[in-house]
């Protein structure tokens, strides 16, 4: 009789210590929820995005941009052979340059690293030739990496050498190349290489290439300074550098060069 009355007292004394835990449990006030979001909470207004007037017709300057040749003089450019020297190609009808062949390549006088490239280029007036020898030359970033430029307009040549590829590097996505008296565009976004402290190649050159507004290189890495024969690498570290265009024999032209610094 004396065990059933402390069984009776253990199973009332558990089921009131259940009992005042569950109080204390739902007595605990609800966490508090979130303040809800407002929209002016993911607006950012400082600092202002600068202003930049666009060119009033497609492929004109922007209000930002350092005009590299606009068909009056040669004045931000030297001979590549002698940078002391003015660049010896000729200026046709104060609208474009034409290559000089045989007196070497031009570069500009100031250096550039990442930025923003327009360029407009055409075949010789006279066709001739076939492959690499039609309408050759190039545009190179800092001086080292090859934009090839070529007449590519029915001319059959080896892919990763044709209009808008990075040479023997990246052939173009496609050819957009249009007939050899017609004029054509580059517009290039340029990310220059970054290096480590010790030299080596830290992230390689990236590059992006509408031709006559068609994508050809889609933010591609650059692999190396272009070589003709070989593969190519990143010898040796270095800093912004000028902006070259190739003489390659034949008469080349080129109007309407603009860049902006990104």
């Amino acid at each position: 009789m004396k065990s059933i009355k402390i069984s009776i007292l253990l199973i009332a004394l558990t089921m009131g210590m259940q009992l005042q835990a569950q109080n204390t449990y739902t007595s605990v006030p609800p966490k508090e929820s979130p303040m809800p979001m407002k929209p002016e909470m993911t607006e950012i207004w400082e600092p202002e995005v600068p202003v930049v007037t666009p060119g009033k017709k497609l492929g004109d300057a922007p209000s930002d941009a350092i005009i590299l040749f606009d068909g009056s003089s040669l004045d931000q450019w030297v001979s590549q052979k002698d940078p002391s020297k003015p660049a010896p190609w000729n200026i046709v009808n104060n609208d474009h340059m034409e290559v000089e062949p045989g007196s070497g390549g031009i570069s500009t006088k100031m250096k550039f690293g990442d930025c923003q490239l327009h360029i407009e280029f055409s075949a010789p007036d006279k066709v001739e030739s076939a492959s690499q020898g039609r309408g050759n030359s190039g545009v190179f970033l800092q001086n080292r990496y090859e934009l090839q430029v070529l007449d590519s307009y029915n001319n059959r040549t080896y892919r990763n050498g044709q209009a808008g590829s990075i040479y023997k590097d990246h052939a173009p996505l496609v050819n957009a190349m249009r007939g050899p008296l017609e004029w054509n565009t580059y517009d290039v976004i340029y990310r220059a290489p970054r290096f480590k402290e010790d030299g080596t190649i830290d992230t390689k050159a990236t590059i992006t290439v509408l031709h006559n507004g068609v994508l050809v290189q889609n933010d591609v890495d650059i692999n190396g300074i272009t070589y003709y024969i070989g593969l190519h690498n990143y010898p040796e570290a270095h800093g912004e550098d000028v902006i070259s265009l190739q003489d390659h024999g034949n008469k080349t032209q080129f109007r309407n060069i603009w860049i902006r610094r990104l």
